[in-house]
């Protein structure tokens, strides 16, 4: 397996893991919606539904970024490689740093080296997305060549 490929699993696997946490969030939310029975201190009740139905509310929007996130990823085709840095691309850097823009997912290793799955549309992203190899890119006051891309 190469690195793309492997760096690619790892993001699916993460995204993966959030999705089947939030769906578990979501689940548990409405069996305690469910099971909130009507008491003597109504407002009390009130206030845990509210608050029930708040988190419910933000459990549906990380639903949302997690769809957005596999969209992503099934744009990515491993196989394909480009002197371009875009989606998918795996950019290695004369620093310590290398990127594979993907989604945000931060750091993965692979075969002992460490890359950041970084989202194109991020700061450090849309700075590298449509360099060459030998490009420089600054990003936080350091300053970066592109090595290599593939």
């Amino acid at each position: 397996m190469n690195i793309k490929e492997e760096l690619y699993k790892q993001c699916e696997l993460y995204v993966n893991k959030r999705l089947q946490t939030v769906e578990e969030t979501i689940s548990s939310h409405q069996k305690a919606l469910l099971s909130e029975t009507k008491s003597s201190a109504g407002d009390k009740h009130e206030t845990g539904r509210a608050m029930l139905q708040l988190e419910m509310e933000k459990a549906g929007q990380q639903l949302s970024g997690i769809a957005q996130m596999k969209e992503t990823l099934a744009k990515i085709n491993t196989k394909t490689t480009s002197k371009t840095a875009h989606l998918g691309s795996v950019v290695i850097t004369t620093s310590t740093i290398n990127y594979f823009i993907s989604v945000s997912v931060g750091l993965l290793t692979f075969a002992n080296k460490k890359y950041f799955a970084i989202s194109s549309s991020s700061p450090i992203g849309k700075l590298i997305l449509g360099k060459k190899e030998g490009e420089s890119f600054e990003f936080n006051g350091v300053k970066n060549t592109i090595k290599k891309i593939f």
